[in-house]
């Protein structure tokens, strides 16, 4: 737990000295206030800067209207952090990217099931190409696979290769996942 926190007060450093879209990795909250083709959510981070303090940061971040509802996350992915919507029940699962056209600052989309999954995705009335990376149980690695809008009737279907069962699965802009390897692991817990 502790090289997680100061995991995340080292991300924090760097993206305080960093750009507006490194600045963007951050904890987000739920206040919200409407931009023209984008939410504006205000996020903060609280990280144990030392045994006796806090140090809290906080930035604005762009999020499409259409995950207003998410919670964001910072998800520990291999060795960095993305900022990733959370899909977590199973209305979110099946809305998934659906009418986004552009992720703003968001890093992606991480779907997660409390047990072990299985199935298919499908791009149905999804604006956007996506690349996909399934993970197991353990948040090892399961599979990938670049999607691409639907256009026909029925929608192709993804999966991992063999259709192993997995736990978590990440969308995000088509080549964003590629640094994704067989040794990287996520971790999240809700």
């Amino acid at each position: 737990m502790r090289s997680l926190i100061a995991l995340v007060v080292f991300a924090l450093a760097v993206a305080a000295c960093s750009s507006t879209e490194d600045a963007a990795e951050l904890d987000t909250g739920t206040e919200a206030t409407s931009a023209s083709s984008s939410t504006t959510t205000t996020s903060s981070a609280t990280t144990d800067a030392a045994d006796d303090g806090q140090t809290t940061t906080t930035a604005a971040v762009s999020v499409p209207p259409e995950l207003a509802d998410h919670d964001l996350d910072m998800v520990v992915v291999g060795d960095r952090l993305m900022l990733l919507a959370i899909a977590d029940s199973p209305g979110l699962r099946a809305q998934g990217l659906m009418g986004v056209s552009d992720l703003g600052d968001l890093d992606g989309m991480l779907f997660y099931w409390r047990h072990p999954a299985n199935g298919v995705f499908w791009m149905k009335d999804t604006l956007i190409p996506l690349d996909i990376v399934w993970f197991n149980e353990d948040g090892s690695y399961a599979g990938r696979a670049s999607m691409v809008p639907c256009t026909e009737d029925p929608c192709p279907t993804y999966s991992p290769e063999g259709d192993p069962d997995f736990r978590f699965a990440i969308e995000a802009r088509p080549g964003a996942l590629d640094w994704i390897d067989e040794s990287t692991v996520v971790v999240y817990s809700d």
